[in-house]
């Protein structure tokens, strides 16, 4: 119990790992892999247990896999990522862990889908994506700038 060097829990070194935790983290429910895909889970309401959401490219994926995850979970009241994106998109009739799964991952995937045929993967970056509209053609002056 020396005030040397040993002690790992100075306020510093954690303050700084919880901000660079936040970084690494940009939406709620997701992590980022070593190799770049970030993943989306959640834990089931009173288990143990959490509910395996999927691996995607993007961080708005796995964040949009959550928020259907969160949504059917805990209701209209729950903490959602982007909470005008949950739509009346159908409603599941069974709220079991595999049909809640299932639900978030079509989401995800969706949401992958398009951004990667859109070349917007936002791959690392803290910041949410803000690209172009999608609904709106290109310029072609646009299109011949260097």
């Amino acid at each position: 119990m020396e005030g040397g060097d040993g002690g790992s829990s100075s306020p510093t070194s954690s303050g700084e790992k919880r901000k660079k935790r936040d970084v690494d983290k940009p939406y709620r429910g997701i992590r980022m892999r070593k190799w770049g895909k970030w993943v989306a889970e959640i834990r089931e309401p009173n288990k143990r247990t959490r509910i395996w959401l999927g691996s995607y490219s993007s961080p708005i994926a796995a964040a949009r896999a959550y928020d259907t995850a969160v949504f059917y979970l805990r209701g209209p009241s729950a903490r959602l990522n982007f909470p005008e994106s949950i739509g009346d998109d159908g409603h599941l009739l069974d709220l079991s862990a595999d049909s809640i799964r299932k639900k978030a991952t079509e989401v995800g995937a969706k949401v992958d889908a398009l951004q990667n045929q859109n070349g917007h993967t936002n791959r690392g970056s803290s910041e949410p994506y803000s690209g172009p509209d999608l609904n709106e053609y290109p310029s072609p002056e646009s299109s011949d700038e260097s």
